[in-house]
């Protein structure tokens, strides 16, 4: 039981600590006698930053240790994001609150004014992601992309001492670290598909604690990003995605609707699908099974398929 005291589980990355701090500091203006405590965790993705994910288990790496702590009862919640969660739920865990979405874009960071029309042929890029390495690489095939993990302090660091002419990172984070100054251009959503679930803050407890923690945590919940997430989620996990495939899906919702754009691409061959569909947001799970089927109906299959069969990260 629950009685005066909450424990947070989070990663040591500064957004994550930012992550943990804002849902505490939220919890707190509902349920001001609770005593709220962060306990930080290293997780094995924070530790292995110099080895490609795809190469040690994907992002999945950045929440087991938190959840185990809430196995362990070590802590009561723990905080994601959501685009760090694996497609597929833990038996035994539930994402008990979705935060607002913040922006769910990605950005160039470089100097200022530059944008991916005017990066110089044969400029270095830095990003570790194969989605954002396939985007660009559409969009400008004299690009150089060269790797750069870490937390945005470290990324931001290797970008000052030039080690790359620009770099790729989440608008969320840099706006949520108080980094936007460092942005000079944003890609467009329509086209620059975001990853699943990037700008989202996901809760998750054990299912056993669900009732009591319920209270807690209901005032954090915003339905209309849960409905997004749940859309994209869903999409990645009828498709087995993970990271180290270039699966993109990003759900925005219009009304009673929701509109969602889906993305993969080969991560060496020239080659990449898109699909976009539209439905009632009243069955976001349904809506992001749909969008899979339609994707694999329409030539994605042959991509996911001979995708799956490479060990070629970005």
């Amino acid at each position: 039981m629950i009685s005066t005291k909450l424990r947070i589980a989070t990663r040591q990355s500064p957004l994550a600590l930012w992550q943990a701090h804002y849902v505490r500091e939220a919890i707190l203006r509902v349920n001001p006698g609770l005593s709220v405590e962060i306990r930080s965790f290293l997780t094995e993705g924070d530790k292995k930053t110099d080895v490609n994910l795809t190469k040690i288990g994907g992002k999945g790496l950045f929440v087991k240790e938190l959840q185990a702590a809430l196995f362990s009862e070590e802590a009561d919640i723990a905080v994601h994001s959501i685009k760090d969660m694996p497609a597929e739920p833990m038996p035994g865990l539930i994402l008990i609150a979705v935060c607002e979405r913040e922006d769910p874009r990605d950005v160039l960071v470089g100097r200022m004014g530059m944008t991916i029309k005017t990066l110089p042929s044969g400029a270095i890029v830095g990003t570790s992601s194969s989605r954002r390495a396939c985007l660009l690489r559409n969009l400008r095939s004299d690009i150089v992309i060269e790797p750069l993990r870490g937390n945005i302090g470290t990324r931001l660091a290797k970008l000052d001492k030039k080690k790359y002419d620009a770099i790729i990172l989440a608008a969320a984070g840099l706006k949520r670290l108080g980094e936007v100054r460092r942005i000079c251009s944003y890609l467009n959503a329509s086209f620059w598909t975001p990853s699943v679930g990037q700008g989202a803050i996901g809760i998750e407890c054990s299912k056993e604690r669900l009732a009591c923690l319920a209270p807690l945590l209901l005032p954090l919940e915003h339905e209309l990003t849960r409905r997004c997430i749940i859309a994209e989620r869903s999409f990645n996990a009828a498709l087995d995605g993970g990271c180290q495939l270039p699966i993109a899906a990003h759900a925005v919702c219009l009304g009673n609707q929701l509109l969602m754009r889906s993305f993969i691409a080969h991560p060496v061959k020239a080659l990449s699908f898109r699909a976009e569909i539209s439905g009632s947001a009243d069955n976001p799970q349904e809506l992001g099974r749909r969008l899979a089927a339609l994707f694999l109906e329409q030539g994605g299959e042959d991509i996911l398929r001979e995708v799956k069969s490479l060990t070629v990260g970005y």
